[in-house]
């Protein structure tokens, strides 16, 4: 997911690197900062396989400071990566929230509608974090009050997420 937001904020226009990591702490927020030791190879690896260049400039003291770019064929890494989201990047919230961050890339709405439409099936399913067996538990079957919040909290999300991607999906 790292690998997607760097191509996903470079596709609106290159930016040195503190531009980046601040556009990315942004997105993660305080949930999953990101440390240099994720991003700058991250970054190498991006470059290395043509997906992005790097650019050299003199900074504001003696230190060089980087511009990064997207490539063409960073770019359609990041349009089929959006395209072919599946699997954890629909069912886990904060991947699917980096597809979602930069699905409006995609130039067709068919395959904007295609990830969207996985993402409603997932959020169809009976889930839960708690179980009897093989039961999901409800928020009504426990008294734990703090898994009873858990379950509450999370049908809310799930049913507030449903009903945008409805609307969206029209």
């Amino acid at each position: 997911m790292l690998e997607l937001a760097i191509l996903g904020f470079l596709a609106e226009g290159p930016l040195h690197g503190y531009e980046l990591r601040r556009k990315l702490a942004g997105l993660s927020g305080h949930v999953r900062p990101v440390s240099d030791g994720s991003l700058y190879p991250a970054l190498n690896r991006l470059v290395k396989a043509g997906l992005l260049d790097r650019r050299a400039e003199p900074g504001a003291s003696a230190a060089q400071r980087y511009t990064l770019s997207l490539t063409a064929a960073g770019r359609a890494e990041l349009l089929c990566r959006l395209r072919d989201a599946d699997g954890l990047d629909i069912s886990d919230s904060s991947r699917f929230f980096t597809v979602l961050a930069f699905l409006s890339h995609l130039p067709d709405v068919a395959d904007q509608h295609a990830v969207l439409r996985r993402r409603l099936e997932f959020l169809r399913q009976e889930t839960s974090f708690f179980h009897d067996g093989d039961r999901p538990l409800r928020a009504e079957d426990t008294t734990d009050p703090y898994h009873r919040g858990m379950l509450l909290i999370a049908r809310a999300t799930s049913r507030a997420e449903r009903s945008w991607l409805r609307e969206v999906l029209g």
